[in-house]
Parts: structure tokens; C-alpha cells; sequence
């Protein structure tokens, strides 16, 4: 899928996605995405919270998902672990750069870097597994 066909599949199955950032480019097993961070991304001190760095990595591992597989709706996370490594820049959008390092016919696994916009050092690093349906429906 290119990404303007993933875009639009998106906005049809999980509009709710965009509360998670907007996906920049893909190709195949590959996506990156971009969170402009604001103030419900915060948690007290100024740190971008967990929840949103987790739902970024996620969905942008999705897209990487769906560009190998196509418009599989109802493939799903089955794991995610994150390591934050260090805080983002409050001022900074965070970007998610999500890569498939196995896709099989039913599990895939993939990582995610995430970094704040700007600077080379990642913020944290992701991997999911995600389930892949047998009628890929």
C-alpha cells in the first residue's frame, strides 16, 4: 500500500488514529510517523507521557503492518514492549520511524524508534508482534 492509500484506509477503519500523529511516508515494511506534541501529550515536569509514545509506536508499526500484508483491518497487537530511554523534548514533535523485521502468515514483528524531531538520539525503542487474521479480512 502507498501512502495515500494507506491514509485513506485508515481514516475509514481507525480514524481514531489520528489522535496517535499522521503518517509521513511509507514503503514496504517501513513507515514513519509524526506526533506534534502539545499540551494532553504531557505529563507533570514537561515529559511527553508513555500512553502517547506507546500509541505512536503502535500505529505506526500497523502501517508498516498493512504495506507488506495490504488493507487487513482486523490484523491486531498481540505485544508491545517499549524502553524509554530518555525525555523528549516537550517542544519537539516525536517521530516514529517503524520497521517489519518478520512477517509471517500469521505473526509479524517489527520495531520502532522514536526521537524527538531534530535530534539524532532515539527516545525509545519499541517492539510488537502483531497477529495477522487467516481470512485477512
Amino acid at each position: 500500500m502507498d501512502l495515500k492509500t494507506l491514509n485513506k484506509f485508515l481514516q475509514e477503519h481507525f480514524p481514531q488514529g489520528d489522535q496517535y500523529g499522521v503518517l509521513e511516508s511509507v514503503e514496504d515494511g517501513s513507515a514513519e510517523m509524526r506526533l506534534p506534541v502539545d499540551d494532553q501529550h504531557l505529563r507533570p515536569g514537561g515529559t511527553v507521557s508513555g500512553p502517547a509514545m506507546m500509541g505512536l509506536a503502535d500505529v505506526a508499526m500497523y502501517a508498516a503492518l498493512l504495506t507488506r500484508i495490504g488493507p487487513v483491518a482486523l490484523a491486531v497487537t498481540t505485544s508491545l514492549n517499549i524502553n524509554f530511554l530518555r525525555k523528549p523534548s516537550p517542544e519537539a514533535d516525536l517521530i516514529a520511524t517503524a520497521r517489519l523485521l518478520k512477517c509471517g502468515k500469521r505473526l509479524a514483528v517489527g520495531e520502532v524508534y522514536l526521537s524527538s524531531a531534530g535530534e539524532e538520539e532515539i527516545v525509545a525503542h519499541a517492539t510488537l508482534t502483531y497477529s495477522i487474521p487467516d481470512n485477512r479480512g
